[in-house]
């Protein structure tokens, strides 16, 4: 091998040597073997590594996106937006798109286990466009509602919501997007006054539901009494009702009936037994304070994270008065059908000092606690709630009760299907 110079003349290697850019390379690869037989031990013995794969994902993804779109001229929107991982979307920050090709996985016509407090088109809902609202994220892309993935993912499992009737109605959501790929003779429900349970045989999988409408005892443990100010909170125990939650594989809490208890709460330390002797009044974020501790530390004592997950659905917001989306001439949610599009709109019905008390708490949990962050979200969906198309004391609203919103609409509960199924596509996407 030869080399000629800048001055026309040849040099040529002396025989038996390498030239030095042969060398060169095999020095670099030696090194690069070296390197990477590190990294394959820094895999195996580093959790921060696996941290960071999250990012390699999402390169990954954004790569795959950008080839796909280049390949088709005739996409004109850019969507970067990286594969859905819990710890790095923040799902909060996105917007409502209306899709009206997406379908819900059932209707309140199709599931037999929805309650007719929610089957808003089964009792006279006119329209349906709510349905088709489908939440897009800005960072990530949040899949959609798969059953049979969410099956698998409970085989051999269960999984248990625990709280109020919202609770209960992300609870039918759940059963509800799931229950129709299931034969017949392959699923149950078995009832009860506090704890439902629904089985999919097939998968030895279950789906439960518990009311614990504040977690701790309370005397609206049964039924939840109307006026606040008779509700009395017994904020030290929590073991009747936990006694029910201990060998479960996947725990969902949520606390937003305490949202709904007035300025002060009865609270009490103790026994029951003294009636309506012995409580105390306290302002409700306090109470809320002292409840919410009570479970926290039968979590931390009973709970081990290596076997079970515990999520916390936040606080649902009420739509109770128009005037805070600009409807003036409105009666609360009342004939609303869009979302409201104003980015990050905060209602009234949303109370941060509550929120900031879950917060606080579980940072400070031995146990993980993964928060189902729907709030925000909810937040838009003013179009989305049970409003006149319900029933109360057990009984469907009367025409006359339907004329008069302003009294009867419930702005509180949800339509199902509606937005209770993206709560439960955010739950399963963090599983």
């Amino acid at each position: 091998m030869s080399i000629t110079t800048s001055s026309g003349a040849t040099m040529k290697h002396p025989r038996g040597k390498l030239p030095l850019s042969i060398i060169t390379v095999a020095l670099c690869s030696l090194a690069f073997v070296a390197l990477f037989y590190t990294e394959r031990i820094t895999l195996l013995s580093s959790t921060s590594f696996f941290r960071s794969t999250s990012c390699s994902r999402r390169s990954a993804s954004l790569k795959s996106k950008h080839k796909a779109e280049q390949d088709n001229i005739y996409n004109t929107e850019l969507d970067d937006r990286f594969d859905f991982d819990p710890e790095e979307c923040n799902v909060v920050n996105g917007k409502w798109v209306f899709n009206s090709s997406i379908k819900p996985l059932y209707t309140d016509r199709t599931c037999p286990y929805l309650d007719r407090q929610v089957s808003c088109v089964k009792n006279g809902r006119p329209d349906s466009d709510y349905r088709h609202w489908e939440w897009q994220p800005e960072d990530c892309t949040l899949p959609r509602f798969n059953p049979e993935v969410a099956l698998k993912k409970l085989r051999n499992k269960r999984l248990l919501f625990v709280g109020d009737s919202l609770q209960r109605g992300q609870w039918q959501s759940f059963v509800c997007m799931v229950e129709f790929i299931i034969p017949e003779e392959k699923k149950s429900l078995k009832q009860g006054r506090s704890h439902t349970v629904f089985k999919a045989k097939e998968y030895n999988a279950t789906i439960e539901f518990y009311w614990a409408p504040f977690l701790i005892e309370s005397n609206s443990d049964l039924h939840i009494i109307g006026d606040t100010k008779k509700r009395i909170l017994k904020v030290d125990s929590v073991a009747k009702h936990a006694k029910h939650w201990l060998g479960v594989d996947i725990l969902v809490f949520n606390t937003y009936v305490w949202w709904m208890s007035g300025p002060r709460l009865k609270t009490l330390w103790g026994s029951f037994s003294n009636g309506q002797e012995g409580f105390e009044e306290l302002d409700t974020p306090v109470a809320y304070r002292i409840g919410l501790k009570t479970w926290a530390n039968w979590v931390d004592s009973n709970i081990n994270p290596n076997n079970t997950r515990v999520f916390f659905t936040t606080m649902s917001p009420t739509h109770t008065k128009s005037i805070d989306w600009g409807n003036k001439n409105g009666s609360k949610c009342y004939n609303e059908t869009m979302p409201v599009m104003k980015k990050k709109y905060w209602g009234s019905g949303s109370d941060k000092r509550m929120m900031s008390v879950v917060a606080d708490i579980a940072e400070k949990m031995k146990v993980p606690v993964t928060f189902i962050n729907v709030t925000q979200i909810s937040e838009y969906r003013i179009d989305a709630h049970a409003s006149v198309y319900t029933e109360t004391g057990g009984k469907l609203l009367t025409e006359e009760q339907k004329a008069d919103p302003l009294h009867h609409a419930d702005c509180i509960h949800w339509c199902l299907p509606g937005v209770p199924d993206t709560w439960n596509q955010i739950l399963l996407a963090s599983l």
